[in-house]
């Protein structure tokens, strides 16, 4: 099976704000948990991952503060705002209704 390169455009806010809303993490460990829950089918690149991240602090739906990892070294932990949690609510209603009409047109018995 091809594995897909690019997420559908707005797709990788709504996966950040999702798994953000399980748990803050810092930039790597978020990039490894997509990958994880998705069972190695979803990737986010550095280039793609930190501007999203950045852009969805400045939107206020991220909050950042510096913390030591687990190894010790210091790094951004993202969590998700109240703002944030009501903007994954609904991006997840939006995309619920995009894919429930994508499956039906797929779902159409050809001629």
């Amino acid at each position: 099976m091809s594995k897909p390169t690019d997420l559908v455009q707005g797709t990788l806010d709504v996966l950040i704000l999702k798994i953000l809303a399980l748990q803050p993490l810092h930039g790597f460990a978020l990039a490894q948990r997509l990958k994880q829950i998705s069972g190695d089918v979803l990737q986010a690149s550095e280039g793609s991952l930190y501007p999203a991240l950045h852009k969805l602090e400045q939107e206020g739906w991220i909050d950042a503060e510096w913390k030591p990892t687990e190894n010790n070294r210091r790094a951004k932990f993202y969590s998700l705002t109240r703002r944030g949690h009501r903007e994954l609510e609904r991006q997840i209603s939006d995309w619920t209704r995009l894919s429930s009409a994508i499956t039906h047109i797929l779902s159409i018995e050809e001629a």
